[in-house]
């Protein structure tokens, strides 16, 4: 015989504290992947136009690598 349970929630449903806190984990990645990128975007602008060609990059690269897009 099958049983079937109607008194819980559904699987995946979150309440007002999961949305609280799935927010608040959005925002602190967000803060994070922008603080990651405002490091290394200052890291690599203060190499010089040598040291930049010396690991393979221009400083037209910088904005591409501090966000982690790809180089074409």
């Amino acid at each position: 015989m099958a049983a079937f349970d109607t008194t819980s929630t559904t699987y995946g449903a979150t309440g007002l504290t999961g949305r609280i806190g799935a927010t608040a984990s959005t925002i602190a990645t967000s803060f994070s992947r922008w603080n990651n990128a405002r490091v290394t975007r200052n890291s690599l602008s203060a190499l010089s136009d040598r040291e930049l060609t010396d690991i393979g990059l221009c400083r037209g690269d910088i904005e591409v690598i501090a966000t982690g897009r790809t180089l074409r």
